[in-house]
């Protein structure tokens, strides 16, 4: 995986790559390893209530910190408007507009009409929420003064790429992170359950509990693999980004605001590499290294979901409803006494890395006489451990050391990997003083 190389943010052959941002370290990781553009919310109207969020100074500085590195800064203002709320609404848009936010996320039909009528000329996203799923929907949408509609994300390639080419708007699609069970998040079991809206940005994630599933004729309970019946995969469409791209879209949208920043720093760096790779050479590979980034840092088991024809069991996960990480191998045997867990690897593990079985970082790695800091694939290993295990229990990776340290070294306030491209030009005249222009590819000019 390349991180933080990136001679320019400027997009390339007009795609975009948007990264999910819940906090200021966040918004470096994902400015440093190469968004062209970041979504956000702010402490009021957004779906992501309990992200960390941004307050107003905190907005300012991020539009800042990103427009000066050629990154474009999206609001999410995406949950439903109470009419008591309008008032105070609108003085929150008027400030965002006046804080240069390139362009808002709305779920509200009215509000985005509102928001058109007193600010003609501040750009509008449609909310994957407004669940345009059809021609007729993005349509409908550009026709009330959307610049840009984000698709439900049940949608297919072949359908996507329909509505692309039949409409001038831009057309934003999730290429990678969590999924809802129900239709483009359009959910009310959070409220239903436990009086906590989804659509106010306050979803308890009740599809990530465990449910039994009754046959109601007899009685009896089903017996499913797993006991978490309503919880779905996560989307990973790196392998397949090329055909996201051939469809047309024009915006290839990472989820996660809920997201670590050394999250956010692995999935948009491994996108980047793939999408500028196959943009310049029409074809890419997907390295092994990067995909156990991706499976490591977080994941729930992966599917290609919708978007590439995962369906049905192929997109849920009953077993775990958080990060599974990265198979690395089984359980030979776990001695109470001796306070040892042995493995058989199948995959490299680390000091510093944690696995799925006890808590805590793994320390030392013994190999029967010798104790080193790594076990390769192939070898038996053995570790101090204290808890349960049995034996042929799968072992996954949760964390890697090596990995939050590389990455997090991509978003440290002293380093800068963005570079901007500029035309220098300097006059020297005898008798005057010299004068030096410099002029970057958006014309700016000093």
């Amino acid at each position: 995986m390349e991180v933080g190389n990136m001679e320019t943010n400027k997009i390339k052959n007009n795609i975009e790559l948007l990264a999910p941002v819940g906090s200021y370290e966040a918004l470096k990781a994902a400015v440093q390893n190469g968004a062209n553009a970041v979504y956000l919310g702010g402490k009021d109207f957004s779906a992501r209530a309990s992200a960390n969020n941004f307050d107003r100074d905190e907005l300012i500085e991020a539009v800042k910190y990103s427009h000066i590195r050629g990154v474009q800064v999206f609001v999410t203002v995406n949950t439903l408007i109470k009419q008591r709320e309008i008032e105070y609404f609108v003085e929150y848009i008027k400030f965002l507009y006046d804080a240069d936010v390139d362009a808002l996320i709305i779920q509200d039909i009215g509000i985005a009409k509102l928001v058109k009528e007193l600010l003609p000329d501040f750009e509008i996203h449609a909310s994957t929420q407004m669940v345009a799923h059809s021609l007729d929907d993005v349509k409908y949408l550009s026709s009330v003064g959307f610049d840009r509609v984000v698709l439900a994300r049940e949608l297919n390639i072949s359908e996507i790429r329909n509505i692309c080419d039949n409409t001038d708007v831009d057309i934003e699609v999730f290429v990678h992170g969590a999924l809802c069970v129900c239709y483009s998040g359009q959910c009310l079991m959070s409220s239903m359950l436990g009086n906590r809206s989804g659509n106010r940005g306050r979803c308890a994630q009740p599809c990530r509990q465990k449910y039994q599933l009754i046959d109601l004729e007899t009685g009896k309970v089903v017996n499913e693999d797993g006991d978490y019946l309503l919880s779905t995969r996560d989307l990973n469409s790196i392998e397949d980004i090329d055909k996201v791209i051939d469809a047309g879209v024009y915006s290839l949208k990472i989820e996660g605001r809920m997201k670590k920043p050394e999250y956010v720093a692995t999935v948009v760096s491994s996108y980047r590499h793939a999408v500028d790779e196959y943009l310049e050479k029409g074809d890419f590979c997907v390295s092994e290294s990067t995909m156990e980034n991706l499976y490591t840092i977080f994941n729930r088991r992966f599917t290609k979901g919708h978007l590439l024809g995962d369906i049905g069991n192929d997109l849920m996960n009953r077993e775990k409803p958080n990060n599974q990480g990265l198979y690395i191998g089984k359980v030979i045997d776990c001695n109470r006494k001796t306070k040892r867990l042995k493995l058989k690897l199948e995959g490299t593990l680390k000091k510093g890395d944690g696995i799925n079985l006890g808590g805590g970082t793994i320390g030392r790695i013994i190999k029967g006489k010798e104790i080193s800091d790594i076990g390769y694939i192939g070898e038996t290993i053995e570790l101090d451990f204290i808890g349960e295990a049995k034996r042929n229990q799968r072992v996954f990776k949760t964390s890697d050391g090596e990995l939050l340290e590389r990455v997090k070294e991509t978003f440290k306030d002293s380093k800068e990997f963005v570079k901007i491209p500029v035309e220098a030009e300097i006059k020297i005249k005898l008798g005057q003083k010299p004068v030096l222009t410099i002029k970057d590819e958006n014309g700016n000019i000093a």
